[in-house]
């Protein structure tokens, strides 16, 4: 696949992927109108999704513990690994938001503050390490190195700030569901 297709897919499945992210959150589209037809283990998603998140996040910190004593091939493969839970969050994520079940946030005073700047710099943040993962992929498995460390400064802060970061989110506003 050549450089340039590659882009253009990168680009275009970051655009369809924060464009359904987008539709979801707004109370335009819902796939279960009625509460009641909503399957039992749609529920348990966000829980999985934080055991995603979390497992990412320590995957992400070994991935880095591998590069930095030169195990190339089990850093690709951990990454790889990475890459397919990150992708099995995103899937499970949309399913769960296309329920059109909604949350809010019942904490009040400071920690109010903190978890909406937590949840803000956190979904900011995932709309752009999509593609900066992406093309940080392409690049290390290609081999190109240089050009993979470059992004890597990049996507891997934001990567394990977002995974971090979903898992406190989940914690936070866990009590507050009402299913």
């Amino acid at each position: 696949m050549n450089d340039k297709f590659s882009t253009r897919l990168i680009a275009g499945v970051s655009i369809f992927v924060f464009t359904v992210v987008v539709i979801l959150q707004s109370k335009v589209f819902n796939i279960f109108p009625d509460k009641n037809a909503i399957p039992s283990w749609v529920f348990f998603l966000p829980a999985f999704n934080a055991i995603v998140n979390g497992t990412c996040s320590i995957l992400l910190i070994l991935s880095l513990y591998l590069i930095k004593r030169k195990k190339i091939a089990a850093h690709k493969k951990l990454n790889i690994l990475t890459f397919i839970l990150s992708s099995l969050f995103l899937v499970s994520y949309i399913i769960f938001h296309a329920t059109g079940i909604k949350t809010s946030y019942g904490g009040n005073g400071a920690i109010r503050t903190v978890y909406y700047f937590i949840l803000v710099t956190h979904i900011i943040l995932a709309a752009i390490v999509l593609p900066l993962v992406l093309f940080s992929f392409r690049s290390g498995l290609q081999m190109q190195v240089e050009k993979h460390r470059k992004l890597v400064r990049w996507s891997y802060p934001i990567w394990l700030y977002v995974t971090v970061t979903g898992v406190i989110v989940y914690l936070m506003i866990a009590p507050y569901y009402t299913f």
